[in-house]
This record gives structure tokens, C-alpha cells and sequence, in this order.
């Protein structure tokens, strides 16, 4: 089975976005993350207060690898892979 999960942050020392209403709850709770609904948004999102180089970190133990990484404004977004 292969995975794909994308990590976006506003801030280099975070919060970290690191999952949407569908990820899986298992792993947003490895990564101590809470769920929130922004306000004017449709749709709910998973952050944790964690630095991206602490998110990445932990998603490198469980098995991930990031795969690709770019800028997008302001927002930084990594990529990464499991299988």
C-alpha cells in the first residue's frame, strides 16, 4: 500500500498543517495533532504546534520519506511517501 501525506507551514517554527477531515486519526494522534475548522472554511484540517523539522521527523520514523518540497507564497509544503 502506498501513502501520501503533505505537510504545509505558514512559518518555519510552525504551526504545522499536517492533515485534512480525512487523514487517518491514528496517525494525526502519533503526531499529537488537533483538528480545527477555520473560520470561512468548508472543510476541517489537522495542525500541530511542532516545527515542520519536528513533524518531519517523526513521519521519518514511522517509515516516510519526503519525496518533493516547494514554496507556494509564503507556505511551505513537503511531500512525502510510504509504501
Amino acid at each position: 500500500v502506498t501513502h501520501l501525506l503533505c505537510c504545509l507551514s505558514l512559518q518555519e517554527v510552525g504551526p504545522t498543517m499536517v492533515g485534512d477531515e480525512h487523514s487517518d486519526p491514528s496517525l494525526m494522534s502519533f503526531l499529537g495533532a488537533t483538528k480545527r475548522n477555520m473560520l470561512g472554511n468548508h472543510f476541517w484540517e489537522y495542525y500541530v504546534n511542532d516545527a515542520p523539522r519536528v513533524v518531519l521527523n517523526k513521519l521519518e520514523s514511522c517509515g516516510y520519506r519526503v519525496v518533493s518540497m516547494t514554496g507556494v507564497g509564503q507556505t511551505l509544503v513537503w511531500c512525502l511517501h510510504k509504501e
